[in-house]
């Protein structure tokens, strides 16, 4: 018979867990990592994405070491970065730094990219970086205002959520959607499926 394995979300995410709930993948246990998210001197957006994603994941690791109960488990993070040319605008928590940021990105194109990284029961590393190109209409101050009010922008990275109020003001997205929700589905569920998760088993249990 099959080892069932254990699966660690490293995140506190709820639009995380529910794009999991949505394929059909139900974490055993979250475990949020506070790590310094800062960007480095020269670190392009894309490698930021992917550096976190990692740090995350072997953070959760090293905090499992332990605790016999966890150990085997599957571990998986994610950390996405709202890019408008190499500047990465950062989670924002206060009105003014969401003002800027939706100015900023007003009537023009920015770059979502999240990395995701997968820690095996056998302690391989895998990852992938997923990107979306995703473009703002020109907002008005009043549609800035009104969304600013809203709070909905609060704590996530570029001041928007694309499932949110804010999904009005997206004139065109290429890549993937449930990328810039902040979880690529797709590869996520690639990355699971190649190392051995039967993400597929409980479909047909509803």
């Amino acid at each position: 018979m099959a080892v069932k394995r254990k699966l660690i979300l490293a995140s506190g995410s709820p639009r995380r867990v529910e794009l999991l709930r949505q394929v059909g993948v139900e974490a055993d246990r979250l475990m949020p990592m506070d790590l310094d998210e800062s960007q480095e001197k020269n670190e392009q957006p894309r490698s930021l994405a992917r550096r976190l994603a990692s740090d995350k994941a072997k953070a959760a690791l090293h905090a499992i070491s332990d605790e016999q109960d966890w150990k085997g488990s599957y571990i998986l993070a994610a950390d996405t970065v709202v890019a408008v040319g190499r500047r990465v605008l950062p989670k924002t928590e206060y009105s003014d730094e969401a003002l800027s940021a939706l100015n900023l990105l007003s009537g023009r194109s920015h770059w979502v990219f999240t990395g995701v990284c997968l820690i095996t029961p056998d302690k391989k590393v895998r990852q992938k970086v997923v990107e979306s190109k995703v473009r703002f209409k020109r907002l008005s101050e009043a549609e800035i205002s009104a969304y600013i009010e809203s709070s909905e922008w609060r704590g996530k990275a570029g001041a928007y959520a694309i499932q949110g109020y804010a999904g009005s003001f997206v004139q065109n997205l290429t890549g993937s959607y449930s990328n810039v929700v902040g979880l690529p589905l797709y590869e996520t569920v690639q990355l699971l499926t190649g190392e051995g998760m039967n993400v597929q088993a409980r479909w047909s249990e509803g």
